[in-house]
């Protein structure tokens, strides 16, 4: 296997990585608040946790908008990984972004169908993505819950692969998305 080397391929640029990174921070608030919750109800309000819930998804909906925008207009370098690794991390990247994009947009058309107000940074309101009482939002509401651990798994999946490439490939494709240190240790000592 080869050593950990500075890598001459660029990573992802600035953008990308505070974009990855702030969705990481949003996602394990997500998580954290959806635990501790309390069990949504019929006549259950918007107020606490359920509040601090909806306030950071509505964030999150824009940087996941932000984040997808970025991703069209700004493609990576590819890595020049094996055919196996590069169709496994296509899959798993667009499941992450196909998750990232429903999970949220499903909480809002149920947040919707309770007659909540979705708003961003508890200002700017959303539109109502479906009517208070719809039944197809509540079936969201359930598909929602679903979907969040299937984005849970999908998460594990991608730190196991990343650990995977640094701890066993020994690779550099986890310092793509991490900020740019200078020349790495194994460099300065070949100099």
């Amino acid at each position: 296997m080869a050593n950990l080397q500075e890598s001459t391929r660029p990573g992802y640029d600035a953008v990308a990585r505070a974009l990855h990174w702030l969705t990481v921070l949003l996602i394990a608030m997500q998580f954290m608040i959806g635990w501790t919750m309390p069990d949504v109800q019929k006549d259950t309000q918007p107020i606490g946790l359920i509040a601090w819930h909806l306030g950071v998804g509505a964030t999150l909906i824009v940087v996941i908008l932000l984040r997808v925008i970025w991703r069209l207009t700004h493609r990576p370098t590819p890595d020049d990984l094996p055919p196996f690794f590069s169709i496994a991390s296509r899959v798993t990247h667009l499941l992450l972004y196909a998750t990232l994009v429903l999970v949220p947009l499903l909480g809002w058309i149920n947040a919707s169908s309770r007659g909540w107000t979705v708003r961003l940074l508890g200002l700017v309101p959303y539109p109502a993505l479906s009517a208070p009482g719809s039944a197809f939002g509540h079936k969201m509401g359930d598909l929602h819950g679903i979907l969040a651990w299937v984005l849970f798994a999908l998460i594990g999946l991608h730190v196991a692969a990343a650990l995977f490439h640094r701890l066993v490939l020994r690779d550099h494709v986890l310092q793509r998305m991490l900020p740019h240190a200078g020349p790495s240790r194994q460099s300065a000592r070949n100099r």
